[in-house]
Order: C-alpha cells, then structure tokens, then sequence
C-alpha cells in the first residue's frame, strides 16, 4: 500500500532559487575556457519539513548535478539555496562542517560508495566521529547498533567488511550511514538505481519507514517514475537543466501537462492491459548541454512546438500548484 502523501508546508526547510552549475571546458596550452557545460541552467523549488520532493528526467539531464550542488559537494556557480533560513552560500568552512549533520546524502552506487578498507561499523560511526561531540565511545557503539537495527542489518556485523554484504544490504548500510546524525534533510540520489527491482521496493519501503519516524524530508532523485510516484509528495521533472513540470505526484500523473512529462510516463510499463498506452516516440537525442538550443530546450524533439518555442525561454505557468514551463501549453491553459 502507497504511504499517505502529505501536503505541502509553507515552512519550507529548503529553499534553491535560480541554481546553476556550469562546467568551463578547456582548451591549448594555457587551459583557455572555451565553452560551458551547462549541467543546470537555473532552477528553483521548496522542501518542506517531512516532504519528499522528486526529481526525474533522462540520465544527462543535471539531477545528479543539481543535488550535489544544493549540498555543495561541488560548488554551484550561480543562485541561492537555504536550509532552514540560513543561505549556504554565505557559511564559512566551520559553518558548512556544523551543518553536515542536518543534510547528508545517500550515493547511487553501493559498491563504490563504501571504504573497502573500513568495517561497516566504522563506515557508519565516521559521522559520530567527527560530529559526535561529548559522546563517550560506549554511547556512539550504542548509536551504531540501534542504527544497523533500524536499517534491517544485524548489529553483530558491525566489525565485518562491505565486499561480505550484498547489493541491497550495501545500501541499507549507505543509508544508516546517513542516518546516523539524525538529519533533517537527505538527498537519495537513485538510491535503488543499482539493484534488482525485488531489492528496489524493500529499500523504498525502509527510506518511507525512516520518513515517517524522524520526519525526513528527501530530495529523490530518479530516472524510474514509478518509483518516484511511490515516495513523493511532489515530482519536479527536468530536461536538460532545467525544470519543465513541478506538480503534486498524483496531479502530475493524472494529468502531465508538458509534453517531455507526457513522453516519459507513456513509457511506464503499467500491469494492467487495459491501461496500456502507446509510447510516444520523441525523434532525435537530448541536445549536448555544452551548446543547448535557444528558446525552449525541448523544442527540437517536441512533437507541438511552434516559431516562439525556438526564440524565446518559455515563463512559468502556475495552476493553483501545478508549474509547468511551456509556450503552448501556456497559450491552451492561461487564465483570461
């Protein structure tokens, strides 16, 4: 059974406005920048506290980029994010190190994300380590334990090594490692990506688990829209950098206003052949982000765009929530 999707807050925990993150491309023999990569071309949204927050799209459209970004993992180069009130941006390095125990991450990949050359006890107390503060060595053994046992793995395998666990388990174990400070906010980049799909559905069901019981909220990133609806409140679809959808998740997948958005759920496999839909087929390859279309990105590949979609950069259309950045559609649905 799905999890009761909540509604949104007002008391936003995180706030990202007009986020960018360019890469320079370099070139001869003075590393001269000759272009820019751009991975995430301005994009804006809210977390509320306890709200899970999707972000889709094709690989190679910035998702990866964008949470990391949003963590400063790497450096944005333009825009603002703030986490409950306080701007990112302007924290010095002891002011980002304090604020590593509210925002952690959750990498894609358990196999490469893991030390090899630590135990699963150290890999998960390295947070406690460095943040832990007064905390004798007895209490943050403890803290380890109750948090393997939160996560579905023995505390008895504490003291064992990650190439001894399997996929699944890997990623319970990247997971306890995030949730070892107890953070406010965690972004889940394709969490489930790695694994079977019988694994992907015990993992989502642990990370709803945890949501509920320390009131999380997530940033989930995904290529997989069945996952996302499963888990999120609210879905923001991405094509190239950019936000095209955002939408509550069962608006948006009720009714998928862009056409990228229509696209992509078109290919959800669905059970039941009474609902099956035909795919619909986008001609061609998403653009390089090193030279991007002008106008709207998606307009080389959109089976309506018109003239204006390849001049001008279409504005946000707000319906009662339901955002989506489109010339025609704008033209179809704009009140008055």
């Amino acid at each position: 059974m799905a999890p009761d999707k909540k509604q949104s807050s007002n008391d936003s925990l995180l706030r990202v406005r007009g986020l960018k993150k360019h890469f320079p491309v370099r070139k001869g023999l003075f590393s001269r920048v000759v272009a820019q990569v751009k991975a995430v071309d301005g994009i804006s949204f809210d977390v509320g506290r306890g709200e899970t927050i999707g972000l889709v799209g094709e690989s190679g459209c910035g998702k990866t980029t964008a949470g990391r970004a949003i963590l400063r993992l790497i450096e944005p180069s333009d825009g603002s994010v703030e986490f409950d009130g306080k701007e990112l941006g302007a924290m010095s390095a002891e002011e980002l190190r304090l604020l590593r125990q509210k925002v952690q991450i959750i990498f894609q990949d358990p196999f490469s994300s893991l030390n090899p050359r630590m135990t699963v006890g150290s890999i998960i107390g390295e947070g406690l380590t460095i943040h832990g503060g007064e905390e004798s060595r007895a209490e943050r053994t403890e803290r380890i334990r109750e948090t393997m046992a939160l996560c579905g793995l023995d505390p008895s395998y504490a003291g064992r090594y990650p190439h001894e666990f399997s996929g699944g388990q890997r990623q319970r174990i990247g997971i306890a490692r995030a949730l070892a400070l107890r953070p406010e906010f965690i972004v889940c980049d394709e969490p489930v990506s790695a694994l079977d799909v019988s694994i992907q559905s015990q993992i989502i069901n642990l990370l709803v688990e945890l949501r509920e019981k320390y009131q999380l909220s997530y940033l989930f990133i995904a290529h997989d829209l069945s996952v996302v609806e499963y888990i999120s409140d609210r879905v923001a679809v991405m094509y190239l950098g950019r936000i095209v959808e955002f939408a509550k998740s069962e608006e948006l997948y009720e009714r998928p206003l862009h056409p990228y958005t229509q696209a992509l759920l078109s290919a959800v496999p669905v059970p039941d052949p009474r609902r099956k839909k035909s795919p619909v087929a986008l001609p061609g390859d998403v653009p390089s982000p090193l030279n991007p279309p002008g106008g709207c990105h998606f307009h080389p590949r959109c089976p309506i765009a018109k003239d204006i979609c390849k001049i001008e950069e279409p504005r946000e259309l707000d319906l009662d929530g339901h955002k989506v950045w489109c010339h025609v559609v704008e033209q179809e649905l704009r009140p008055g």
